[in-house]
């Protein structure tokens, strides 16, 4: 998981994390983001795996997991591996954004970790869909994407936003340390309540008419 600060409860200091000022900047990176997701989702890895995941190189695979450890968002998995090869694990399950004055104060960083969770939402979709044709007839079925245009004020979109996420929270999550129940998959779910920057552009609806 990436951003889950609409959940309809408070934050678990036992397995969730709280952005900060610190931990936005240290976010506003792509790879940075993506790792934190596969360590979520699959559990403890070291860099080299996580290096093949990604299509890098273990020598950035293994500075980005160092800078997140210096923020405090994964940890060196002690019980595992050797002299030669270090493993990591991800020290939160769910990342919180509940300080929006961030985005005032340090506008770069804020930008660069939404487009950050933009990019990985991407390629979770694209990993889906090269998987489409060997998919499961079942799954292929249950598979959706789909986009619909409303016409909201701000207030309606939050609140659309925390219905939806409300609905989600009503489900199974997904346990990395369990293969979960018999005829289950893991499935992820995206929100995204985007606002439309053209119609919202001053003087727009005066050119249109």
């Amino acid at each position: 998981m990436t951003d889950d600060r609409r959940w309809p409860h408070s934050p678990d200091p036992q397995t969730d994390v709280v952005l900060d000022a610190k931990g936005l900047r240290a976010l506003a990176h792509p790879v940075r983001v993506q790792l934190i997701g596969l360590l979520r989702k699959h559990g403890p890895s070291t860099a080299t795996r996580l290096a093949g995941q990604l299509g890098l190189n273990s020598g950035a695979t293994s500075y980005h997991l160092r800078q997140l450890a210096a923020s405090g968002f994964v940890a060196e998995d002690t019980e595992r591996g050797n002299a030669r090869e270090r493993w990591w694990k991800a020290v939160h399950q769910v990342t919180w954004w509940t300080d929006t004055n961030l985005a005032d104060e340090d506008p770069e960083a804020a930008l660069g970790y939404l487009r950050s969770i933009v990019a990985a939402h991407t390629v979770t979709a694209q990993t889906a869909l090269n998987a489409y044709e060997t998919m499961p007839s079942d799954w292929r079925h249950a598979l959706d994407l789909s986009d619909s245009v409303l016409q909201l004020s701000p207030e309606e979109a939050r609140e659309l936003a925390a219905e939806l996420t409300e609905v989600v929270a009503r489900y199974r999550r997904a346990d990395p340390a369990s293969a979960g129940p018999e005829g289950t998959e893991r499935v992820a779910v995206v929100v995204q309540v985007l606002p439309d920057p053209v119609a919202a552009a001053p003087g727009e609806l005066e050119e249109r008419s």
